[in-house]
């Protein structure tokens, strides 16, 4: 999907037999860096489901280079995503003629990438001062405690 004001290529895989909440701890990784960068956090995190984000990373990088002419070391994950899909509803045999529900979840996938130039950048965050605020001032010396006078303990008499 290319603008005239912002060019941006993403790419989808729908129907991944996984948790939405699994892949999003693993997409969370990769949001915001550059396209080497996340192949390398994906490459190194333990999770199935990072295997499953690479390959649509991966394709995301194919359709900017074979349909944008963009270099694929020169993008930047804007956007990464995880929706939920439908749930496959099977049922298991149980004791006594009963049956237990089993749930296998899906998820679909979306994955954008920017050029590094047009990049959204990050808010700041919160907790950290702005520049006009972050000029040294000086601290008023808090007053010192005196320690806490320690108790006398009285001998018991036998």
């Amino acid at each position: 999907m290319a603008t005239a004001e912002r060019q941006e290529v993403k790419a989808v895989a729908k129907w991944v037999r996984t948790s939405p909440r699994k892949a999003r701890l693993v997409v969370d990784h990769i949001r915001g860096r550059s396209v080497p960068e996340a192949r390398t956090v994906l490459a190194f995190t333990p999770r199935a489901a990072a295997r499953e984000i690479e390959k649509v990373l991966s394709s995301a990088v194919a359709n900017a280079e074979a349909n944008h002419d963009l270099v694929g070391d020169e993008l930047v994950v804007s956007a990464a995503y995880v929706d939920e899909g439908p749930v496959l509803k099977r049922w298991r045999a149980r004791a006594r003629g009963r049956a237990a529900r089993i749930h296998k979840p899906t998820c679909h996938i979306t994955i954008k990438l920017t050029p590094v130039e047009r990049a959204p950048e990050p808010a700041p965050k919160a907790d950290q001062p702005t520049k006009a605020e972050a000029s040294p001032k000086k601290k008023e010396a808090a007053p010192k405690r005196k320690p806490a006078a320690k108790k006398k303990t009285e001998e018991a008499e036998s």
